[in-house]
């Protein structure tokens, strides 16, 4: 009995079946191995094959998934890595679709951290000895990290709160993935030479991001940036991750903050409590001047009581207090006033920017336009009336009727086609004649024109 015979199918479509085949059966799988064929190019892709001593497996590895690879892969090295076994379809080829890199073996990355942290423990970089002074209030303040980032935005809302009057300085840098602890290192040095050449005031640097993982954080563990923030001139605040996180970046700043927010914190003093301040400083005044006017008025009972005649000298006295009390007054006055004034410029300030004032400006700027826009319309509508209109008279001037009106006539052969020359045309064929009023058709009994 003769088998049935196999319906055939396309390349495509079993490529197709196989893809699906391996993508469900074995889906996420987890390799470790030898790196073989690496190539990098300019899409920035990554194309290379894992090896053992009996097979390969040819591997891909996308430009979004390997710029999250904390350190340079090269032929030879031994991986683990994370991805989906797939087919291409268009070739058949069998490969790896990677999405996780890390090198191999358990712990290798907190191996690495302790043997960098033993190593600038060994040259000094964590001694307290050496660490730079944070000013108890920072004007001018340098921010190194991710642009869009939610770390610069907590710094930003935390210093509009306490300290409005601040300027910041924003270093936008990458801050995870390969390349960024080399740009977190350079904005530190860049940040050094705009102070030290006078281009720009900086009262120190706050170093950080949000949190993550130890991967995500890697960058702050780098060499390259320990050694930037050791060598920096400007007092420098490590604020990586979240409370429980410490990179060796914490280890070498000159202070170290639990989030970036509690960074914007420590550089800064809340303007309620310089009010405050002020407040008590004007108390302590007026206790002290009411504390001296009192040991002058005992002073003076006392010469009282000891002279028999002492209205020259009280008078004296009275006056040396008076002068004193004005100056007080005038002191205390002056350091109030001295105060107000920066709230005052600030105020005018806020209200220069007041949200209502640019909105009511927008209004009027869109209601001018608004006033406008029909007259425009209806300059744009006549023109193209006329346009029309002069498009027509010239239609109806150079069209087919029109020719014919002036005694013109058109003629065609019998399939319609029309006769411009009569070299076209042979003797005896039949021809027909378009007038203006009708039609004729005619025989053809002699040619005559140019050859």
């Amino acid at each position: 009995m003769a088998l049935p015979k196999p319906t055939p199918v396309s390349v495509s479509e079993i490529n197709r079946k196989a893809k699906s085949l391996l993508e469900n059966q074995l889906g996420e799988v987890c390799v470790e191995a030898e790196i073989g064929n690496l190539s990098r190019p300019s899409s920035g892709h990554w194309y290379f094959s894992l090896k053992d001593d009996r097979a390969q497996l040819s591997c891909a590895m996308f430009r979004r998934a390997n710029m999250r690879v904390r350190f340079e892969p090269k032929v030879g090295d031994s991986v683990i890595v994370r991805g989906l076994l797939s087919i291409y379809e268009a070739r058949g080829n069998y490969q790896l679709m990677v999405d996780h890199m890390e090198a191999s073996g358990d712990g290798a990355l907190q191996r690495a951290l302790e043997a960098l942290k033993q190593k600038l423990q060994s040259e000094g970089l964590f001694d307290q000895d050496r660490k730079k002074a944070i000013p108890p209030h920072c004007e001018r303040i340098g921010v190194i990290t991710s642009p869009t980032g939610a770390a610069v935005e907590d710094i930003i809302s935390v210093l509009g709160r306490r300290s409005p009057s601040s300027h910041i300085a924003i270093y936008p840098v990458q801050v995870q993935g390969t390349g960024s602890a080399a740009q977190i290192a350079e904005a530190i040095d860049a940040a050094n030479v705009h102070v030290n050449t006078g281009e720009r005031e900086l009262d120190v640097l706050i170093v950080g991001r949000g949190g993550g993982s130890l991967e995500d954080l890697w960058a702050f563990n780098e060499e390259v940036v320990a050694r930037a923030i050791a060598r920096s001139d400007i007092p420098v605040v490590s604020a990586v991750g979240h409370e429980i996180d410490y990179s060796i970046s914490d280890l070498v700043a000159d202070l170290r903050a639990a989030t970036p927010s509690q960074a914007a914190e420590l550089v800064t003093r809340d303007s309620q409590e310089w009010l405050q301040r002020i407040d008590m400083a004007v108390a302590q005044i007026d206790s002290m001047t009411a504390r001296i006017l009192r040991d002058h008025r005992q002073q003076i009972d006392s010469l009282a009581a000891r002279l028999r005649h002492p209205s020259q000298q009280l008078a004296l006295l009275q006056n040396k207090i008076s002068s004193n009390r004005d100056r007080a007054t005038s002191l205390i006055q002056g350091r109030v006033t001295a105060t107000k004034h920066p709230l005052a410029q600030l105020n005018t300030r806020l209200q220069s920017a007041s949200p209502k004032k640019l909105l009511k400006q927008r209004k009027e700027a869109l209601d001018s336009l608004a006033s406008g826009l029909p007259g425009q319309m209806s300059k744009v509508l006549r023109d193209n009336r006329r346009q029309i209109e002069h498009l027509s008279t010239l239609l109806e001037t150079l069209g087919p009727s029109a020719t014919l009106k002036r005694g013109y006539a058109i003629v065609t052969d019998e399939s319609g086609k029309v006769l411009r020359s009569a070299q076209h045309v042979e003797h005896g064929k039949k021809i027909k004649v378009a007038l203006n009023d009708g039609h004729l058709r005619a025989r053809v009994e002699e040619v005559e024109g140019s050859q």
